[in-house]
Formats: structure tokens, sequence, C-alpha cells
């Protein structure tokens, strides 16, 4: 995620990089869509959703090593990190490759983990950094920490690139299943210690 460093809402590269990612991850997710899988199309989709996913990387490095983490890229970044994350897994259900209760799952979650956040923000908190609205040590390690952020991006860009994988390598549909399930639960784990942080800045809010 973009750290914000000022209010400025002008697009630059980091944007750009969002933007683009965005766009080539639903572009990759319309040819799985519209035409018949076949093993041209399970490998350009392959390589298309890994450059999407290096996007996710770039922009949040060129945000860091030119300065240029706004409040605009910060919004960017969450909502083509939402979007592309829930394109995939909703493609992927409508398609029957994966169970609609995972996608449903990462919807719900991701809805009251981004309005819990937004609420905070209201209050001067982040949802990383040196403002993060975890004061739990274990919640910070679980939702704030690199490592862990870093192992549950990896293992959901596995689960996807697995996937699409298995379409045309049958031996690979096993472990896109298991990486699915295991995606699944990094995202309850790191959901529920925001909810329950949450709370109390509805406390807050109803003794204020």
């Amino acid at each position: 995620m973009v750290l914000i460093k000022n209010k400025n809402t002008k697009m630059n590269l980091p944007n750009l990089i969002s933007l683009f990612r965005f766009v080539l991850a639903f572009i990759t997710l319309g040819l799985i869509i519209s035409f018949p899988i076949s093993s041209s199309i399970v490998h350009i989709t392959f390589i298309l959703t890994i450059i999407s996913f290096l996007g996710d990387y770039l922009d949040g490095f060129f945000a860091r090593k030119l300065k240029l983490s706004t409040e605009l890229g910060a919004w960017l970044d969450i909502a083509a990190d939402r979007s592309v994350e829930m394109g995939y897994l909703i493609v992927f259900a409508y398609l029957h490759w994966l169970s609609p209760w995972i996608a449903l799952i990462f919807l719900v979650r991701g809805i009251f983990v981004d309005g819990i956040r937004a609420f905070a923000q209201k209050k001067g908190y982040t949802a990383f950094g040196e403002k993060t609205m975890m004061q739990n040590p274990l919640g910070q390690f679980l939702v704030s920490s690199h490592f862990v952020r870093g192992i549950y991006g990896i293992v959901k860009v596995l689960t996807f690139l697995i996937i699409i994988l298995s379409q045309e390598y049958v031996a690979l549909k096993l472990t896109g299943l298991v990486l699915a399930y295991i995606s699944t639960v990094f995202c309850l784990i790191r959901g529920i210690p925001v909810i329950i942080e949450g709370l109390r800045f509805f406390r807050d809010n109803e003794n204020g």
C-alpha cells in the first residue's frame, strides 16, 4: 500500500502504474471470459497476470523511491488491489474454477475492513505505518508487518497463477485449490484483528 505523504491529487508515475495494472488485469479477465480456454489463452493470461501483479509492487516502489506518495495514489492503490482481487475471484467462480464461497468471503471481509479503516482515518489513523490503527502487537504483526503482508500477497498471486495454469495442466488443480483455501484463511486471519480493534472507534464515537 502506498503511504500518504501529501494531498497532491495530480497523476504521477506510481498512479499511472496503478491504473495500468488495473486495466491490464481486466483485459486479462476479458480474454479468459471471451475466448474458449486453450493453451495459448492460458499462457497469454498467465503472463499478463504476472505483469499486472508486478505493477502492484512497482507503484509502491516508485512512490517511495521518488517521494511521490499522495492521497490519490493511496486511494488508487487500494481501489486497484480490491478491484483486481475481486475481479479474478468472481471470474474464477463464474467459470466454476473456484468455489463462489471464497469470492463471497473476500468480498464481505473487504467491505468490513475497508469501512472500518475509513472510519479510523477520520480519527487520524492509517491502515499501516507509524499511525496505524492497530494497537495490539499480535494484530500489528498479522495486519501491518511487511512479512505477513508479503506472504499473503505472494500466496494470492500464486493462487491466481496456478488456477489459470491448471486449466492447461490438470495436475495443478489440487495445488490451486489448496492455495485458494490458504489465501482465504489468510484473508480471515488478517481481517478479524482489524474488525476487533475497529470496534473501539465506534465505542469512542458513542462516548464522545
